[in-house]
């Protein structure tokens, strides 16, 4: 039985629905619309929802504070000894270059029964001869070049004032500083020294050409005795065969992977270093041969001569071409007696030695030894700074040994890539 009751209240109406077995009864409310009506209540309004601000993405790296500067210092000390035992370093370097690049030869003479220190002798013999004979030879243009500076300076300066209509811009210059220079000791003359004031004046030595012979004596007797002891390292490095590679081997380790590691590297090294030797033998005939063409075309005297001084100095990167252009220079103004001339020799050999020796080496360079053209240069710049003119010469092989190294070790990889290209 179901039963419906409507009850209504004063203040609202509501409908009270029960229904019998249905549960509690619902309750349904209308609100009646005029003054007495209950307002509905007020729904929150919902929040806005704002965007998370946006941070740079960055890179989380495991490094470890402590290796990384205990990396540098040792960076930095190995730089400081190889500055100060510069002395030892280089004869022994130049040695290594100098096995590697007769190892070959030392291997074919051996193959025809011919014992490998007597084969090094011979060959270290040919070359020392061959240096001293070429050294020989151009001594006397050297010393009639030397002769001639004078000459030279004084036809130079008569040019440069020809040219001018007088008095050079130097000479202005010279005049001025000498009057002032007048002026300053005529006053420092007239003035009254303090009561009490001891003037006191440095008078300078007078040039002793004997102390100049004597500092380049002691300089030429230290570079014959580096040379002396290149060529001995150099011959016992040869005559003892592979027992330098044989000592390395064994101290790899008993493992034949580190074995294998370390026969790779070491071939990896000769390998690169004698395609190397064979860039600089090809680009100093280049320039042996480009520049004794472009003497002969310009009228030089002597221009054959010329091209083998080119290509020889060559071999010195920068200093080379600097001695070459500027004694070409001065020999072409003392032959034609007019600057345009001299300019012209000197330009064209500027121009070989630039083109060759700043584009096309460290190309070809960065072509065999697969270090990228940039690390061949700034190694050029770094090696040049710490040992001179042997850093020029010796900064790419000790790179190309760098590299080898560091590709073949786990830890050092990112050092070899970027050498790399």
């Amino acid at each position: 039985m179901t039963t419906d009751s409507t009850t209504a209240a004063p203040s609202q109406d509501t409908h009270l629905i029960a229904d019998e077995g249905a549960g509690p009864p619902a309750i349904s409310a209308s609100p009646r619309e005029g003054p007495e009506a209950v307002p509905e209540a007020a729904t929150p309004a919902a929040p806005s929802i704002e965007a998370p601000p946006t941070s740079p993405l960055t890179l989380h790296m495991p490094v470890d504070v402590r290796n990384l500067s205990l990396a540098l210092l040792a960076l930095f000390a190995s730089v400081a000894l190889l500055h100060w035992a510069s002395a030892v370093f280089i004869p022994i370097m130049l040695s290594l270059l100098l096995t590697t690049a007769l190892r070959p030869a030392v291997d074919v003479l051996h193959r025809w029964y011919i014992p490998r220190w007597l084969g090094a002798g011979m060959l270290l013999v040919a070359m020392v001869a061959g240096l001293a004979s070429a050294a020989w030879s151009l001594s006397d243009g050297a010393a009639q070049l030397v002769d001639s500076l004078p000459v030279a300076t004084k036809k130079v300066r008569d040019n440069l004032k020809a040219r001018a209509g007088g008095s050079s811009p130097l000479d202005t210059m010279q005049k001025a500083a000498t009057q002032i220079e007048q002026a300053a000791n005529e006053n420092s003359a007239t003035a009254t020294p303090r009561r009490g004031v001891q003037r006191v004046i440095v008078e300078r030595p007078p040039f002793n050409i004997r102390d100049y012979l004597w500092s380049g004596t002691v300089g030429l007797m230290s570079a014959l005795g580096q040379l002396m002891v290149v060529v001995f390292l150099t011959f016992f490095a040869l005559a003892s065969g592979n027992l330098l590679r044989d000592k390395l081997l064994r101290i790899a380790g008993t493992s034949l992977e580190r074995r294998k590691v370390t026969a790779h590297v070491l071939e990896d090294i000769t390998r690169q270093i004698q395609r190397y030797l064979l860039l600089q033998v090809f680009t100093s005939v280049l320039v042996g041969l480009a520049t004794g063409l472009a003497y002969w075309a310009l009228g030089l005297q002597n221009a054959a001569v010329w091209g083998v001084a080119a290509g020889v100095l060559n071999l010195a990167p920068y200093i080379g071409s600097a001695l070459v252009t500027g004694a070409s220079a001065l020999v072409a103004f003392l032959q034609f007696g007019t600057l345009d001339m001299a300019l012209a020799i000197g330009g064209a050999s500027l121009v070989i030695h630039t083109i060759v020796g700043n584009l096309l080496t460290p190309w070809l360079t960065s072509r065999t030894s697969s270090m990228s053209p940039v690390a061949v240069f700034v190694s050029v710049l770094a090696w040049g700074w710490l040992w001179g003119l042997w850093g020029l010469l010796l900064g790419i092989p000790v790179m190309m040994a760098v590299k080898a190294v560091c590709d073949r070790v786990e830890d050092l990889k990112p050092v070899g890539e970027l050498l790399g290209q």
